[in-house]
């Protein structure tokens, strides 16, 4: 039977949509799933300030009255206009093993595209760089933490054969943690808060945190520090807000480091979390009904086996100064005190060398790779 795509016009398809995934990977055992809610969220104008400066269209397709694959177009017009693009954006982009399906759901995607006047497609990546990004290439064998993509192996073949080619490459690190603070590190961290005048501002809640720098100052800090890495988008003030509100309270404050100058500036931040992929396998994405108890037990334990490193940002004027040195020196204790055996990194941009400089401090080994594609319309 030939493949029929349908938009999505309701909530019940959108639901549809975002279950599509965690049924096509059921008996995958290192795919995790996103929070169906937060992924609700995500396509709700009245939820997410994103979609102030986008614009979206999901697909289903059938064949047989089934869902075969799934596909949003995204059009970022703030990140379009910063970069002088005139990008179609492909993401949450699932399907079988069936090229028939994919070349219908990037069709789908193609000619909406070129109707709103873009010329060229590119993905998979989402709205902005806090939405899953990146096809895995390498490291399938490997657990997907909750703040990465994961796709099955057959993926790639489809892309190329789409004409989709590469436009850039991210890494992933597995870094393990030595039973005490590096020398090295240790010594450098220490030299560079001296030489610069900088200390940790230990922040213990959110509410501390929201007292201190009540304008968001730590997320400016995330905005200019990534302004010229890939595909970002600068930050609307209501973004700040969301994504405030959003992450910081569920994480543990051990694990938040902010760096700031005489003049009690923030030039840093560092963040990361306990890896929590396992209790959301085990609710398939569903806070309902016990979901959330295992997701909380997951962020609450003093016991972390495997942690995730969700972001380092160093304010542009105190970059390539040994700055972070500094989050390490100050949250590997923790990582010691909680019994962490290695960090998984988030997805680094192959030529970004101040990043990928942090692990030389640590037995590491890079286990991971994804692609976004592009082509022209």
């Amino acid at each position: 039977m030939a493949v029929t795509i349908k938009e999505v016009t309701s909530k019940a398809e959108l639901k549809s949509f975002i279950r599509f995934a965690t049924e096509l990977y059921k008996d995958c055992p290192n795919y995790c799933p996103c929070i169906e809610m937060d992924e609700m969220n995500t396509f709700n104008p009245k939820v997410n300030p994103a979609l102030e400066v986008c614009e979206y269209k999901n697909f289903l397709a059938y064949r047989d009255g089934k869902i075969v694959g799934r596909i949003s177009g995204l059009i970022n017009y703030k990140a379009n206009e910063h970069w002088n693009k005139k990008k179609v954006r492909f993401g949450w982009f699932d399907f079988i093993d069936d090229y028939e399906v994919s070349e219908a759901l990037l069709n789908a995607v193609a000619e909406w595209g070129k109707a709103k006047g873009m010329t060229e497609m590119n993905g998979p990546v989402g709205f902005t760089d806090f939405d899953h990004q990146g096809l895995l290439l390498e490291g399938y064998e490997h657990d997907s933490p909750m703040a990465s993509l994961y796709n099955y192996p057959y993926y790639p073949a489809h892309f190329e054969r789409y004409g989709l080619v590469k436009e850039a490459d991210w890494i992933e690190y597995r870094v393990f943690i030595p039973d005490s603070v590096p020398e090295k590190m240790e010594r450098v961290a220490k030299i560079v808060m001296e030489r610069y005048n900088l200390r940790v501002a230990k922040i213990r809640n959110v509410k501390e945190l929201t007292k201190r720098f009540p304008n968001y100052e730590y997320i400016d800090v995330i905005d200019q520090a990534y302004r010229p890495l890939y595909n970002f988008q600068p930050f609307t003030q209501k973004q700040k807000e969301y994504y405030s509100k959003m992450y910081f309270p569920m994480l543990n404050f051990d694990f938040v480091t902010v760096v700031v100058n005489e003049k009690d500036e923030i030039v840093g931040v560092g963040v990361g979390m306990p890896d929590i992929s396992d209790a959301l396998r085990r609710c398939r994405g569903r806070l309902f009904p016990t979901g959330w108890y295992h997701i909380l037990k997951a962020l609450r334990t003093k016991k972390i086996k495997v942690f995730d490193l969700l972001l380092i940002a160093v304010r542009p004027d105190y970059q390539n100064k040994g700055v972070n040195a500094i989050f390490f020196y100050d949250q590997t204790p923790y990582f010691i005190k909680y019994g962490v055996k290695y960090a998984e990194t988030t997805a680094i941009l192959e030529d970004n060398t101040k990043n990928r400089s942090n692990w030389e401090y640590f037995d590491s080994i890079q286990h991971k790779r994804r692609r976004a594609y592009i082509k022209p319309l």
